[in-house]
């Protein structure tokens, strides 16, 4: 049986982005997918690059959002350097709408919020962002300015991702399904896969949502890594008319457009299991958000709709490192943020299994945050 460095189960992009960065440092790197890479999450992501929280329940986020996005423009060079296709990277910066009747306060209260992060924001008048927007809608009572955020193209990075990885190396193999974890002792050595046994010095486990359901008996590993899916739902649109060039958002919804001129807009939070349906619920809440940015886009062609399953996690905060098993790592929940957090999280992946030592602490996102024992010593076979 061929044996790897190692292992990650999971071929979205947290995955495919580690493989590349652990691939790079010249380690043998198999991927283990249970369908085609790069299919769920990953594919039905808006691709916003934001640092700026949702919610003050997201301010423990920031501090590793702003770190990715700082890495962003070296990951996108080296992506599509390795693989030879574009990323959809583009940095314009996002105008944040405020409709309500206090907009004003609240877009001055939400600047406050952001500088105290360190997330780059200012407030401007009205004038200056229909300026920059000439289609903004007339229910808007304030703007703000986020001008080092930026967007990527979900499918397009996720092509180019796979792409280079592969370029440097690693392994995919898809409808790979992972049923289990070898352990030897205190140690995790490989996984079972597709029936068979696949050994590896490390695995990582980046199955977004479907990650505490890699081994329904392995109760440990249900604890450790406490996903949920958390059903988002999409539209793709083509304006007539209408154009776009910055990501709009405001509390109801967001519009993020593509240089081929479509605009995606989202997106619905629901707690509705494994069900992936688009509803007529969730397309009027899309809908009615999009035309209150955007009214242009009464008359515009509806291209596509669909939805994703985002790893939701107990406290919304990735579960990111090492865990008190020698040899396996967590690398998932990431939510709404994975196609931002993925350049770090490739970076602090390759840096605890290397040992090299990095700069940034990130404790706070450690499986060991949920307090379990450790789990009593396992047969291999």
């Amino acid at each position: 049986m061929k044996s790897f460095d190692v292992a990650i189960i999971g071929g979205g992009v947290i995955g495919a982005s580690i493989a590349f960065e652990l691939a790079g440092a010249k380690l043998r790197v198999a991927v283990l997918d249970r369908q085609q890479p790069g299919r769920e999450a990953s594919w039905a992501a808006a691709g916003m690059l934001s640092p700026a929280p949702d919610s003050a329940r997201d301010y423990p986020l920031a501090p590793l959002g702003l770190e990715s996005l700082k890495l962003y423009p070296e990951f996108v060079a080296a992506i599509e350097d390795g693989s030879g296709q574009s990323t959809g990277y583009a940095r314009e910066g996002t105008l944040e709408i405020f409709s309500t009747p206090s907009g004003e306060a609240d877009r001055d209260r939400r600047v406050a919020e952001c500088r105290r992060l360190g997330v780059a924001a200012e407030p401007v008048t009205l004038d200056t962002a229909r300026q920059w927007e000439p289609a903004l809608g007339p229910a808007a009572r304030a703007a703000a300015w986020l001008c080092e955020e930026g967007t990527a193209e979900p499918r397009s990075l996720m092509s180019a991702v796979l792409a280079a990885a592969q370029s440097r190396g690693a392994e995919f193999r898809s409808d790979c399904g992972v049923t289990g974890l070898i352990r030897e002792h205190d140690r995790c050595t490989g996984v079972i896969a597709a029936g068979g046994e696949i050994f590896a010095g490390h695995v990582v486990v980046a199955a977004g949502c479907f990650s505490h359901e890699i081994a329904p008996e392995d109760e440990w590993l249900a604890r450790n890594a406490p996903t949920r899916p958390v059903r988002g739902q999409m539209m793709a649109l083509r304006p007539d008319g209408a154009s776009l060039r910055r990501v709009l958002r405001s509390d109801k919804g967001y519009l993020v457009p593509r240089r081929d001129g479509r605009i995606v807009a989202g997106s619905t939070s629901e707690e509705a299991g494994f069900q992936r349906r688009v509803t007529p619920a969730g397309m009027r809440k899309i809908f009615e958000a999009a035309l209150e940015l955007l009214p242009g886009l009464a008359g515009a062609e509806v291209l596509e709709i669909w939805s994703g399953l985002r790893p939701g996690t107990p406290d919304d905060l990735p579960i990111l490192g090492p865990t008190d098993i020698d040899g396996l790592l967590i690398a998932t929940g990431h939510y709404r943020n994975g196609i931002l957090l993925a350049p770090v999280t490739a970076k602090l992946v390759r840096e605890w299994i290397t040992g090299a030592r990095g700069g940034f602490d990130a404790s706070a996102y450690s499986p060991l945050r949920f307090a379990n024992p450790k789990p009593k010593t396992q047969s291999a076979h």
